[in-house]
């Protein structure tokens, strides 16, 4: 039976702005003091198909290893006005039974996520929430002619600041203004992607965005952090000015998967740190390497990449019993296991996937590449994905590839590791001083470097 929403009233709103603690971050506690990066999507939705939800991150004890949670996704908007718009109202800030994070009960708005993670970040303050957006299923259909014109990169970045960064996300039933306060941190820009004619756009919008912040920051005192999503694939990173972007960010987040999909008519990896000439798309820039050496290329500084590792993995069906079924012609998408939380063929998350060598699979790693995967020459399926061998070694390679380490690592997404948190637990680790020294020890000043 769904709760009724407790009745809003202009008295509750002050002290609901104490409980969220009513300031933001100041500029002493901008970078995390471990100088890594560990960051992890969130997704909006993540409560449809599986019981995860914020409070998980804190049972779990996840919460209290991240530095950045990214809050997936708001949407932009052309109608009525160019803004920013909360993709699903009742899921971010009015859904009344969330589980509570600190055992409190939610008293008045916002309720949802909103009302979660303002009751985790009490719980973990020096924790940064961005919000993530745009995304996949966004495509360049709003954030083009968004950034088209000075009138609408104004517009989007003023919205998307009210919105989030002064915390008015809406109104409740009533009409009473409902507020996050201090709740977000900044954002993180998903543009999927510019193409050509949006090149120099996506550059001023993002500096739009960084010129709003730096007026907010000096009013108030506080950091407020901008990062973008970026795209690993040349056809779409050659359309963003990498250096000139780069400059106005504090991080980038770098997708280190879907570099092989189940859609493909072959299997691959989704998520090899390097290439081989043993690979079908040998010098088709589909791995980690390849994207990270463009970009440091083009003037990126290391300490602003942060590599993505997948919670998930691709799966195939029909492939043959050779090679192990790698590089092998399938007939379609895996079928997606029972009781998986995505729930979609093809995919899968590691908390489903880390269980399958008892069912018949046996898992295969290929040292060239530094990537895993599962076969099942029974069932004739194939799945690529990581696992806490792979992000040991690509946590080495965060640390090594350039001096002082990339900027560290993130997850997508948060609900698809294991029960207890596993691989964002193996990252929190790696990614500290203490691993580095560990590391060195044990395999040598060389770490993961390629031997020619």
């Amino acid at each position: 039976m769904t709760r009724s929403r407790p009745a809003a009233s202009a008295a509750l709103f002050v002290p609901l702005m104490a409980l969220m603690g009513g300031g933001c971050s100041s500029f002493a506690q901008g970078r995390p003091s471990e100088g890594k990066i560990l960051a992890g999507y969130f997704e909006e939705w993540n409560r449809t198909g599986s019981d995860y939800s914020v409070a998980s991150l804190e049972r779990n004890g996840v919460a209290g290893k991240l530095t950045h949670l990214l809050y997936a996704f708001a949407n932009v908007t052309l109608t009525p006005a160019i803004g920013c718009a909360i993709a699903d109202p009742k899921a971010a800030y009015q859904n009344t039974e969330v589980p509570s994070v600190s055992g409190s009960p939610y008293i008045a708005p916002p309720y949802g996520n909103f009302g979660a993670l303002i009751q985790l970040k009490r719980l973990h303050p020096n924790l940064r929430v961005l919000i993530s957006i745009g995304g996949a299923a966004a495509g360049n259909a709003t954030f083009s002619p968004a950034a088209g014109t000075a009138a609408g990169r104004q517009a989007l970045a003023a919205s998307c600041i009210d919105m989030f960064i002064r915390g008015n996300v809406g109104n409740d039933a009533a009409g009473n203004p409902i507020s996050t306060g201090s709740l977000f941190d900044g954002f993180n820009i998903d543009w999927e992607y510019p193409a050509a004619v949006d090149k120099r756009n996506f550059t001023l919008l993002v500096e739009e965005f960084r010129r709003q912040l730096n007026v907010l920051e000096q009013a108030r005192h506080c950091r407020y952090w901008l990062t973008i999503d970026s795209p690993t694939q040349a056809k779409n990173y050659a359309n963003v000015e990498l250096a000139q972007v780069a400059r106005q960010l504090d991080f980038l987040t770098l997708d280190g998967y879907d570099f092989a999909s189940s859609g493909d008519g072959k299997t691959n990896h989704a998520s090899a740190l390097y290439d081989s000439p043993e690979n079908p798309a040998f010098a088709e820039g589909l791995d980690i390497e390849s994207p990270i050496s463009a970009y440091l290329r083009a003037g990126v500084p290391g300490r602003k990449l942060v590599l993505g590792m997948p919670l998930f993995g691709q799966g195939w069906t029909g492939v043959p019993d050779v090679n192990h079924g790698l590089y092998q012609t399938a007939t379609g998408p895996a079928p997606s296991p029972a009781g998986d939380a995505i729930g979609a063929n093809g995919l899968a998350t590691y908390k489903t996937l880390s269980t399958l060598m008892a069912s018949g699979y046996t898992r295969y790693f290929d040292p060239q590449r530094i990537a895993v995967w599962l076969y099942n020459p029974t069932t004739r399926t194939f799945w690529s994905y990581d696992d806490p061998f792979t992000v040991f070694l690509k946590m080495i390679y965060t640390h090594r590839r350039v001096p002082g380490g990339l900027g560290g690592a993130f997850v997508w997404a948060l609900r698809d590791d294991d029960e207890n948190g596993n691989l964002v637990k193996t990252l929190d680790w790696l990614a500290r001083p203490e691993a580095v020294d560990a590391i060195r020890k044990v395999l040598g000043k060389r770490g993961i470097e390629r031997r020619k």
